[in-house]
């Protein structure tokens, strides 16, 4: 009796220890989750993160450009600008965390003055585009390789290349380990990071063993409601798989994207690479900080893979 009597009170503890840590997962998981990965919160992880978006942006981008769209491989109506030049070069330009097409205004001036046609999307949760979550550039890849298709089915000539900055960088390096078609001929990425469980940890304010616990704790919630999970959104697995050519750019002093990323970025990837520092550079403005180097550069990259 005294036997039985022990194990239903040992059998009552474990019960309640599961309902307690399964308790605390989902609180703590879903508290993350909104805090990162839901686009209708106000709240972000990353104070430091601003966009360039302004009314103004919004204006020349609108004014130049037609609203494209297609349906996802979970069928979301995602939005694109796509602006027409007289040109067999396609750039697909990718905006980062919470932004939007006209985000990035300022590199789509200059590739728009460069004569290239231009399409900008907003991704999954942004801007026009449907999504309840923010993909950190997992399922956003996918949507990628689904306007890839949507322009070679406009032109089987294309010679299509990536851009992306920030989060738009992490998603075109995800795009890159993919199986692609011949006309992808170059990735551009500019300040992307490894993986998102190395940003999210670089950012939570605590201990390395306490963010761990916090990270798989949100990777469960991610899993059930945005169906992936923080340690499968890893650029630098995908960069080991590339084929075509990639071209890494970082700032020196960017303090949201360690710097070091980057060399582990280009050490990691066999495929035809270039790796471009813009010292005193921070997050996304490497671009103005020295913008000569920085679309001279480019703009070389992008001749030695594509003809005229």
């Amino acid at each position: 009796m005294k036997m039985k009597k022990l194990l239903k009170i040992s059998l009552c503890i474990i019960i309640i220890c599961i309902i307690f840590l399964t308790g605390i997962t989902f609180y703590v998981g879903n508290y993350l989750y909104d805090y990162t990965l839901n686009p209708a919160s106000h709240h972000t992880l990353f104070e430091n993160m601003s966009t360039q978006k302004t009314s103004d942006s919004t204006q020349w981008l609108d004014t130049h450009s037609v609203n494209v769209s297609i349906q996802s491989y979970d069928d979301l109506f995602l939005h694109a600008s796509y602006i027409e030049q007289d040109t067999s070069v396609y750039v697909i330009m990718v905006h980062g965390y919470r932004g939007t097409g006209a985000s990035i205004i300022s590199p789509i001036k200059r590739f728009y003055k460069q004569g290239y046609n231009l399409l900008i999307p907003d991704l999954r949760g942004h801007g026009q585009s449907e999504g309840d979550y923010i993909g950190m550039g997992w399922d956003d890849r996918y949507d990628i390789m689904g306007w890839i298709d949507y322009i070679i089915a406009k032109d089987s000539k294309a010679q299509i290349i990536l851009y992306g900055v920030s989060m738009g960088g992490a998603t075109v390096m995800d795009v890159a380990g993919e199986d692609l078609p011949q006309q992808v001929k170059a990735v551009i990425e500019d300040c992307g990071y490894t993986s998102v469980w190395d940003v999210f940890q670089y950012h939570i304010p605590m201990e390395k063993w306490q963010s761990e616990i916090a990270l798989h704790m949100a990777s469960v919630v991610t899993r059930i409601r945005a169906g992936y999970a923080l340690e499968d959104v890893s650029p630098l697995k995908q960069v080991q798989k590339s084929q075509v050519p990639i071209l890494f750019i970082h700032g020196s002093e960017d303090d949201f994207v360690p710097c070091e990323m980057v060399n582990t970025l280009y050490q990691s990837a066999t495929c035809p690479k270039e790796k471009l520092i813009i010292e005193g550079a921070g997050h996304a403005q490497s671009c103005s900080t020295d913008s000569k180097t920085y679309y001279s550069t480019i703009f070389q990259f992008i001749e030695r893979y594509t003809k005229k």
